[in-house]
């Protein structure tokens, strides 16, 4: 892949498949990448558990199946670079390192949450961590991204903002409008696109006039490129020269990451319109985070009792989590008339 290298094909917003295999990581990256993609699968099934029992109210959308997209490109990035998503959020708030306890208590509507217990699963942020929220309103963290990015560029630092959006979201006029004034002022944004290919409960080629949302920042001379969301090496990879395009001055650039949900769009969504066989295909051929057991496996540079052990200890800090977040207070009555500007 060529971000940086051709600048003739990034002004005419072109974008292409990645095909080549993608480098491979150290020992500890693959092992570090195994622990943070297991920490967010097994935060995001107990989530469930808990939404099923009555535990959590309102909205939770889970991200099992899309680990290495947030997980990889967390790794091309430096302390003070900007994250902002949209409601499938839990996943991006660990990759930020946002505590289990903190996230798994804002989803039960507890103190100890992010958010006093107030914002629930599509509403909560950490300044500390340079997480800028999960938002409800489809496609509405895209102008705030680009803020971000407009923020960092009028201060003079060379942080980057990373914002988050589906391929639902992608239809979005906002979105559009962003593009126009990223790439008019040159802003230090990247807009990655988690194309999971079902905008709630509507194929990407039913809503979407062209399917390849990479080169939708064509008209405004924005390069994108199309990535393997599934595999935690491609992302990183692509990551980090997008992360350098940004820093040197070119400006926007899109990420579009092929990835796939396993569950519903929401916890109430039963998923009908996919195939059993098209879900049980993504779960056994190409899951991230087997992915990386395999090749741990196969390189010899672990064993299956370490990766277990891994699992093991993953699994205390969820059920930590979950039983810290069943048991903290509610908020105080008086807390609805905390952190309201008038």
């Amino acid at each position: 892949m060529a971000i940086a290298s051709n600048k003739a094909a990034a002004q005419s917003g072109s974008a292409r498949r990645e095909t080549e295999v993608p480098p491979d990581l150290t020992k500890d990256q693959e092992i570090a990448a195994f622990r943070d993609m297991l920490l967010i699968r097994r935060f995001e099934e107990k989530a469930g558990q808990l939404y099923g029992m009555g535990l959590i109210g309102g909205f939770c959308h889970l991200y099992i199946g899309q680990e290495a997209v947030v997980v990889g490109m967390q790794m091309s990035l430096k302390a003070g670079d900007q994250v902002i998503t949209g409601y499938r959020d839990h996943g991006h708030m660990l990759a930020c390192g946002m505590e289990s306890r903190g996230v798994m208590a804002e989803l039960t509507g507890r103190r100890g949450g992010y958010s006093k217990g107030k914002g629930g699963s599509m509403h909560m942020f950490s300044v500390e961590k340079s997480f800028y929220g999960g938002h409800g309103i489809v496609g509405a963290q895209v102008p705030l991204g680009t803020g971000l990015a407009f923020a960092n560029k009028y201060r003079g630092n060379d942080n980057v903002s990373l914002t988050y959006f589906g391929d639902g979201a992608a239809n979005q006029g906002q979105v559009y409008e962003s593009f126009n004034m990223a790439k008019l002022w040159n802003l230090p944004v990247i807009y990655i696109i988690e194309n999971n290919q079902y905008g709630m409960g509507t194929a990407v080629a039913r809503a979407s006039a062209t399917t390849t949302l990479a080169t939708r920042g064509s008209a405004h001379g924005i390069p994108g490129e199309s990535v393997d969301g599934m595999d935690v090496r491609a992302v990183k990879a692509v990551g980090e020269k997008a992360v350098k395009w940004c820093r040197d001055g070119n400006g926007p650039i899109i990420l579009e990451m092929m990835t796939y949900r396993y569950r519903g769009h929401s916890m109430s969504d039963p998923a009908k319109y996919r195939t059993k066989e098209e879900v049980d295909k993504y779960r056994t051929e190409r899951d991230p985070i087997e992915q990386v057991r395999a090749r741990l496996l196969a390189k010899k540079l672990s064993s299956d009792e370490a990766l277990k052990k891994i699992d093991t200890e993953v699994r205390a800090i969820v059920n930590d989590a979950a039983e810290f977040a069943t048991n903290d207070a509610e908020p105080d009555a008086s807390e609805l008339y905390t952190d309201v500007y008038a």
